[in-house]
Parts: structure tokens; C-alpha cells; sequence
């Protein structure tokens, strides 16, 4: 199983055989904590089904996600190495299985075998450079732009060609939508409304029809 994931890939069979002796499996219901915000970090989990999602709580209660991660992704390799508290929280988003490595563990791993270690780096990096495309997103563009940039890669990936139009399903309530965009469900429900009413999308429940990709690709570059 490790054997599969991105990190662990390019470890040779004696290796694998060191981190495997010292994984634990778990299971997660959908909505269970692997971590909170603030908590010591302990060790790192690695996603064999389901997934995770990462987010930050404000102390007003408003969620913003960092990322949603799937099967193969691993997850807190950062606090591991720095000894300090996990940064943000961890919830299962589906009834999920999940490796756990800890801490002492994973350390002695990476000093044994310092091309291991660079690899981590090489992904903490890939984290790094993703979380300053969040920031650049909340800093410089509006919901709105950033609901159609979210339409827009989703049909890509997950869309299929139909009489209208690229369609495909939301897959989101408005509120989790807005998690991930960072804004509130209010502001997401206005605006997919007066992208429907503009004609440029097309809401029949959970399935969304792009109808006018030129407009929407237009309005992000306006």
C-alpha cells in the first residue's frame, strides 16, 4: 500500500519494510477529526480510501479549506519536521482509511536515509507553492472570479460534453463551496444565481451546464 503512495514510491524494499512495521491503520467516519489546530503534532497519516479534508476555523466559526485529499496524498509532513503544533485540522470527508506514522518514527526515517528527506522537501515545497495560490486567490480577485475559476476547473476535470454544454455535478453544498473559496454561503448562492441569470451557466440541481465558457473566460481576464 505504501508502496503506492507519491512519498514512499521510490523507497527500497528494506525501507518499506522499516515504515511498514511502524504504520498503524485507521478508520474514520465521515466528519471524524484526525487533528485539530493547536494540538502537538504527533505524527503524519497517509490516505489509502476516502478523504481528508484540511481547513482553518476562524474564531468566528468561518471555515476555509486548504485542500482535499485523496487516496496516495499524505498529510502534516511539515509540523513532523519542524516539532511544532499542527498548523491546521484534519477531518475525514467520507468514511475513510488512513495510515498513521509517528513522529519519532518518521524522523528516524529521514536522517537514516537523507534522500527520503529530500522528497518530503520536494512535496512541502509543492504545499507551499499551492498555499500562496490561495493566498494570491483571497488577496487579489473577487468571489466572483474565483466561483467561476472554481466552475471552470471542475468542468475540466469532471465535465462531459452534452447538447448545451459542458455539465457536471456540484459534487458541494454552497456552503462547502464557500469553504473552499473562502467567502459565506450567502455570497455563493447570489452569485451563482446571477451567473445562471446571465446565461453563461445553468443550474438544475446538483448538476451545473456550462453554457457560455467564452463569457466566463472573459469575465476572469476582465
Amino acid at each position: 500500500m505504501l508502496n503506492t503512495v507519491p512519498l514512499f514510491a521510490a523507497l527500497s524494499d528494506s525501507e518499506l519494510e522499516f515504515i511498514t512495521s511502524r504504520t498503524v491503520r485507521q478508520t474514520k467516519a465521515a466528519g471524524e477529526i484526525l487533528f485539530s489546530e493547536g494540538e502537538p503534532c504527533t505524527g503524519l497519516y497517509v490516505v489509502v480510501s476516502g478523504r481528508v479534508r484540511i481547513f482553518k476555523m476562524s474564531p468566528g466559526g468561518r471555515e476555509q479549506v486548504l485542500a482535499i485529499e485523496g487516496p496516495g496524498s499524505s498529510i502534516a509532513e511539515l509540523p513532523v519536521f519542524d516539532g511544532g503544533n499542527y498548523p491546521a485540522s484534519a477531518s475525514a470527508v467520507e468514511n475513510s482509511e488512513v495510515l498513521f506514522v509517528s513522529r519519532t518514527h518518521f524522523r528516524a526515517m529521514c536522517l537514516a536515509h537523507p534522500e527520503f528527506a529530500l522528497k518530503v522537501l520536494q512535496l512541502v515545497g509543492a504545499r507551499l507553492r499551492r498555499l500562496v495560490g490561495i493566498i494570491e486567490e483571497l488577496s487579489f480577485s473577487t468571489v466572483r472570479h474565483r466561483l467561476i475559476s472554481r466552475l471552470l476547473k471542475q468542468a475540466d476535470t469532471e465535465g462531459h460534453p452534452g447538447a448545451r454544454g459542458q455539465s457536471f455535478t456540484l459534487g458541494a453544498t454552497h456552503q462547502e463551496l464557500a469553504a473552499r473559496i473562502g467567502t459565506v454561503r450567502e455570497l455563493v448562492s447570489r452569485n451563482m444565481a446571477r451567473l445562471q441569470a446571465q446565461g453563461f451557466i445553468e443550474i438544475s440541481g446538483p448538476e451545473i451546464t456550462i453554457l457560455d465558457r467564452a463569457s466566463l473566460e472573459a469575465d476572469l481576464a476582465g
